[in-house]
């Protein structure tokens, strides 16, 4: 039977869930109202979509390797709470959300979510992300997920703080042995540390250079040793400060952290090691994930909370 825009309408209005949820819920009970009710409680998609609009800028990063660590994917899931995102059951969920997003081929987060869940077919990933917010009772989201794939080498990656921060690195290498893969797993800790923006300085936008010189040009003009010099010496310490500045977000200029001397870069660490093992070693890439980065994040008054519920 044809389903009508009022009947969408009214399933809209009585369970909070998407039109499109709605129209396929009616599709599938031909009309039944209390069935396409039912039908939308059983996918979860009733009780994901009352929550949808709550924040969620906790939850948990994780990774996840094939057998041989030529390929990888970092997966970010968000909840609102910390407390749902150190819960069992929600990493058990994530992990199951980077299972999926290792081996997918979907070019973005709507084909993703578009595609079967691979441990249930009968859903789609959205259905099955539905099914586990009914299930939890916070609203979560899938937020992102990228792949790495290296076959002349290895994907390197460290999960920090219990999964607040997960770095990927991608290394190439014509030998790959215990002490380069060791390499591989510290490089992805200096990432975690010390939150680079690039890989080098090859990979900077002339854009972000342009930008920081004209602040630096700023900061020269009103260094009172800089008055009168040459526009030569002015430009010189512009440079100055801008490659300095290039080496705190170019992750092989960095200082490594676990140097003994406090003094050799990443890049020379990376170097030492190829050396050491008669390899020739590229860091081509990294790819950090931070949970909740750049979210608006929630703030509970727990206080006015329990008030509120009292007086209820």
């Amino acid at each position: 039977m044809a389903i009508t825009a009022a009947q969408v309408k009214q399933l809209r209005e009585t369970t909070g869930s998407g039109m499109m949820d709605c129209k396929k819920a009616l599709t599938a009970t031909d009309g039944d109202m209390e069935k396409a009710i039912e039908w939308l409680r059983e996918k979860g998609l009733a009780t994901a979509q009352k929550k949808a609009s709550r924040i969620a800028a906790e939850g948990l990063v994780t990774l996840k390797l094939n057998e041989d660590a030529t390929k990888g994917v970092a997966v970010e899931v968000n909840s609102e709470t910390d407390f749902v995102a150190e819960n069992q059951k929600f990493r058990d969920y994530v992990a199951q959300v980077a299972d999926q997003a290792l081996d997918t081929t979907a070019a973005d987060m709507d084909a993703f979510l578009a595609e079967p869940w691979k441990f249930d077919t009968s859903k789609t990933v959205k259905e099955a992300l539905a099914a586990e917010v009914a299930v939890i009772s916070e609203n979560l989201q899938i937020r992102r997920f990228k792949q790495v794939e290296e076959k002349n080498g290895f994907v390197a990656g460290y999960i920090h703080a219990g999964g607040k921060i997960g770095v990927l690195v991608d290394i190439e290498s014509d030998v790959v042995n215990d002490a380069i893969r060791e390499m591989g797993k510290n490089i992805a800790m200096q990432a975690a540390a010390m939150k680079p923006q690039y890989t080098s300085d090859t990979e900077v936008p002339q854009e972000y250079k342009d930008h920081e010189i004209e602040i630096l040009k700023e900061q020269v003009a009103q260094d009172p040793k800089m008055a009168n010099k040459p526009e030569k010496v002015i430009l010189g310490a512009v440079m100055g400060r801008l490659n300095k500045e290039l080496k705190e977000v170019c992750l092989l200029d960095q200082i490594y952290v676990k140097a003994e001397d406090g003094k050799q870069s990443v890049q020379q660490y990376v170097n030492q090691v190829a050396k050491a093992n008669g390899a020739k070693i590229t860091v081509k890439s990294f790819v950090r994930y931070e949970t909740g980065e750049g979210l608006e994040k929630r703030h509970d008054d727990f206080a006015a909370e329990v008030a509120a519920q009292a007086q209820g």
